[in-house]
């Protein structure tokens, strides 16, 4: 009976009886509570956390530890300047100095320039130089634009830097022979106004160039630097007569320099003649720059005492040249007769001071200003050496007190000092 009572059990509910005895359930008691670690600082106060505005603190912080604040700020400063200068330099000579080049040229390019400036390896910024014209050759690129052009320039200066300047010249003179011979071929056509004028205008500076580099005692080859000069500064003139007496509009042929920027030009190339002792060359620009200023101004003045003193120190043949040219306006023109004497070219300088002496005594205020006043001091002493080259020593001691007395009047200490420094020296040798 026991047994059936047992199986009488309805099988869940003997399910739930097995599992409810056996094993009891015991709960785990709760845990007490973590006390929190408190840090006790050794001046006895919890720590605090800075608050204000971040000027503020900083200011704070400067005051607490100035050495290592001044630091860091020059650090994150430096590290800044830094980053705008690589960037800048990337824009500028990675990317912007080359966005006119299709990149298989600009590759050849970047690689010349590397060996150029930052790495000197004549051959090889030589060899990606070459590689870049063949390679301007084979993407079609025009060889008379200023993009080419400017490589073979960049060329000729590098081997100028280097100190070859045969091989400089040689690059120029191959430059100005190929734009010439396009200016004659093709240079009239309907089409090639625009770069007939920029074709133009680097030949003339090419050729400007060229003067410079036979003039270099290391070459020296005088009649040659004239030449170029000559053909550069005649050239310019003859384009801009050729626009004036054909009406031709900027926007047709481009822009071309006027009579003010030219003649600023010829002016500053003949100072730099000058200060090289090339006098020769520096005489023909004086006088062209002298030609371009239709007003008789204080700057007249200061051009005719340059043309005075580059006349006084040249040689006989080279004053008979500019002689020639002052009288016949052509550059190109050969002088006839026989060279000027010494003498001659003395009397040539002289005169050209005392026109400075005379036009400064026609200008009068507002015009006139401290240029004449300047000028007439370096006239007056300029004929005292011309009278002390002609053996004329009163004269000489005479000009150079006028010299000496204008000057002081002016506040032109330099003046007074080389006259009077002129004067002792003739003391010294017993003329007083």
């Amino acid at each position: 009976m026991a047994g059936r009572l047992i199986l009488g059990v309805p099988l869940r509910q003997a399910y739930r009886n097995a599992f409810r005895h056996s094993r009891s359930i015991h709960f785990a008691m709760p845990r007490p509570r973590a006390m929190p670690i408190r840090v006790q600082h050794a001046s006895g106060s919890a720590p605090r956390r800075f608050k204000g505005t971040f000027m503020g603190n900083a200011r704070v912080l400067f005051h607490k530890h100035p050495f290592s604040m001044t630091l860091a700020t020059a650090i994150i400063f430096s590290g800044f300047a830094c980053i705008m200068w690589v960037n800048y330099i990337y824009q500028t000579y990675i990317i912007g100095a080359f966005h006119k080049y299709p990149e298989p040229v600009a590759k050849q390019l970047r690689k010349a320039l590397y060996y150029t400036n930052m790495d000197l390896q004549p051959k090889e910024a030589l060899k990606f130089y070459r590689k870049a014209l063949e390679v301007s050759m084979e993407v079609g690129m025009d060889p008379f634009s200023d993009e080419i052009m400017g490589v073979k320039i960049q060329v000729a200066k590098m081997l100028e830097d280097i100190q070859q300047w045969p091989k400089a010249i040689e690059v120029l003179e191959r430059v100005r022979h190929d734009n010439l011979v396009w200016l004659e071929l093709r240079g009239d056509l309907e089409g090639n106004k625009l770069q007939r004028t920029n074709v133009l205008a680097k030949t003339v500076a090419v050729c400007v160039k060229l003067g410079d580099l036979y003039g270099h005692p290391a070459v020296w080859n005088r009649d040659m630097a004239q030449e170029r000069v000559v053909w550069a500064v005649d050239t310019a003139l003859k384009e801009k007569q050729r626009r004036q007496n054909n009406n031709v509009k900027e926007e047709d042929e481009g822009r071309w320099v006027t009579d003010e920027e030219l003649g600023a030009s010829l002016e500053s190339l003949a100072h730099s003649y000058e200060a090289k002792d090339q006098h020769y060359l520096a005489a023909p620009l004086f006088l062209q720059a002298l030609s371009l200023y239709p007003t008789k101004d204080c700057h007249s003045v200061v051009l005719m005492n340059n043309l005075a003193s580059s006349l006084a120190q040249q040689s006989p043949r080279a004053a008979r040249e500019i002689q020639a040219y002052a009288t016949s306006q052509n550059l190109d023109e050969q002088p006839a007769g026989p060279t000027v004497t010494r003498e001659t070219m003395v009397e040539n300088a002289e005169a050209w001071a005392q026109k400075a002496l005379d036009v400064a005594a026609t200008i009068q205020p507002p015009i006139r200003n401290e240029e004449c006043d300047l000028g007439c001091a370096v006239a007056l002493h300029n004929l005292g050496e011309f009278a002390e080259m002609s053996k004329d020593v009163e004269l000489a001691k005479k000009k150079y007190k006028e010299a000496v007395s204008l000057a002081r009047a002016i506040g032109f200490e330099e003046g007074v000092e080389q006259s009077s420094a002129r004067l002792r020296e003739l003391a010294k040798a017993g003329w007083s």
